[in-house]
């Protein structure tokens, strides 16, 4: 049940893994008033941007009456001009719930009528095709949210069953009527920072799961590499006083607990010290942890809040003209999943180079019994270093980047979109890199036989063996590469362990 305004982050999960949306009854109100305030504020007959004005650079000009039905089917059709790939259908299902909540909150000033058909589209899964390139996060994701309004007007494409089709054609299938769209109705459905905050909402929960499986790959790389438990002890973790930091930490000795690998060097190891990618694991994922629960707060709040201008307010039948469009929020959001989502990388490539590194590790050089003969992880280092490189030049903050837009009407702008978009590919990314490491940890602790794990790390080790069997001598790498990456980004590996592990927006 999607009640507007307090949607938790959990339930918007749901509905970007597939969830049913069902919008809470109890809006219509709300719904109600603001379309009938539009509708007396059109009948006073005085000038209202967005209402019977022209829009952007063209604010001052004045529309008839009779022409404002065209108007609103105009700044649709003309803004509707996105290039390049279509969204992923998760997201953009994710973006036309979050249109959904926002424009149910009756702030927006548009009729129940065309609320229904979004949310009709929803539950049927007709999902708009939508270029994902055109926005810079303000004044609202316009063109992307342009071509999702298109197709409420018959105009344009959509999915049905992974088919795209008319947008006409698509909706008389599934029984539904294109709208005809009233005063501010098609401002209404182009405003707003849905389309960003989709793709960061996406990429904060894809980060998770990740963080996640991090936490499994990094204990099964420390155990693989003879490593200390010593550095998880909750007491050097409590005098630093960060939440994340004490929590990882926690984690880790979770997974380590009961180690038989640790206990058989406990006593007269000549080594003091870990690698920092071993030894830092609290610090630098517990950070993470932290920055990812600081950007989830922000999305929070802005997929329960109304990003439309002007906004509608029936007590007193004003249409206010501000700023909620700006995405700002989002941008700074965007840009700090994506730190998380280099730094995760970056340390795990760490502990992959140290466990390939006979010096560093102990283990046979490249993990592979006969080195030489055999190249054994030589490359797949390479390939996870190539992906940590590709992370860090998509890092770069897109929030401190602006170019103005519309003859210098909207002359600051968020770049949101560039931000939120990124952070899919930056994920995927990351879960090749954290599949690589899997494997190498895995392949480490098998040198470490007789001797066994922890009870979580072997349900861990069980899981990926059940799909990649243990490396003799060189074979095809790339299947055993994408059968790990699957068990990553699924969130099958972190399961497998049976263990607690922190969460960012449970």
């Amino acid at each position: 049940m999607l009640t507007p305004g307090s949607v938790s982050l959990a339930e918007w999960r749901n509905i970007y893994q597939g969830g049913a949306v069902a919008l809470d009854p109890a809006c219509f109100a709300a719904i109600d008033a603001g379309a009938a305030a539009v509708e007396r504020i059109v009948a006073r007959g005085e000038p209202v941007y967005g209402i019977n004005t022209g829009f952007g650079k063209l604010a001052s000009v004045r529309i008839a009456d009779s022409d404002l039905a065209a108007l609103q089917r105009n700044i649709v059709l003309s803004h509707a001009a996105g290039v390049g790939e279509p969204m992923p259908a998760p997201v953009a299902r994710l973006m036309m719930a979050l249109k959904l909540a926002s424009l149910a909150q009756g702030a927006s000033g548009v009729r129940r009528a065309t609320i229904e058909l979004l949310a009709a589209m929803i539950e049927r899964d007709l999902i708009p095709v939508i270029p994902a390139q055109g926005s810079v996060g303000a004044s609202g994701d316009l063109a992307p949210l342009a071509h999702l309004a298109a197709t409420m007007i018959g105009v344009g494409e959509i999915w049905v069953g992974g088919e795209r089709k008319p947008a006409a054609a698509a909706l008389q299938g599934a029984g539904l009527e294109p709208l005809s769209l009233g005063p501010k109705e098609g401002l209404a459905l182009l405003n707003g920072t849905q389309f960003s905050c989709a793709y960061a909402l996406a990429g904060l929960f894809e980060a998770e799961r990740l963080l996640q499986a991090a936490l499994v790959t990094g204990a099964l790389s420390t155990e693989a590499a003879r490593g200390s438990d010593t550095p998880f002890d909750p007491r050097i973790h409590k005098l630093r006083r960060q939440r994340g930091q004490i929590e990882v930490a926690e984690a880790l000795r979770t997974l380590v607990a009961g180690s038989a690998i640790r206990e058989s060097h406990r006593d007269n190891d000549t080594r003091v010290q870990d690698p920092y990618c071993l030894r830092c694991q609290p610090q630098v994922m517990g950070a993470v942890l932290d920055l990812l629960r600081q950007a989830a707060a922000t999305l929070a709040d802005e997929a329960n809040g109304v990003s439309d201008n002007p906004l509608i307010f029936p007590d007193t039948d004003e249409a206010l003209s501000g700023g909620n469009f700006h995405a700002e929020p989002v941008a700074f959001a965007a840009d700090m999943i994506a730190l998380a989502l280099c730094e995760i990388g970056s340390i795990a490539e760490r502990r992959i180079a140290m466990l390939v590194d006979p010096t560093l590790s102990g283990l046979p050089a490249f993990l592979t019994p006969a080195p030489g003969l055999n190249s054994g992880f030589m490359i797949p280092q390479v390939t996870a270093a190539a992906l940590v490189s590709e992370n860090k030049q998509r890092a770069y903050p897109a929030s401190v980047d602006s170019i103005p837009t519309s003859a210098n009407q909207e002359d600051h702008v968020s770049m949101a979109a560039h931000g939120a978009r990124r952070l899919v590919a930056m994920t995927e990314n990351l879960a090749n890199v954290l599949g690589i490491e899997l494997l190498a940890a895995a392949q480490g602790c098998d040198f470490q036989s007789p001797l066994t794990s922890s009870e979580p790390l072997e349900r861990a080790r069980a899981t990926v063996r059940k799909a990649v069997p243990k490396l003799q001598d060189d074979r095809y790498f790339h299947p055993d590469m994408l059968a790990a990456t699957r068990l990553v980004a699924s969130g099958e590996l972190a399961a497998s362990a049976g263990v607690a592990l922190p969460e960012v927006a449970g």
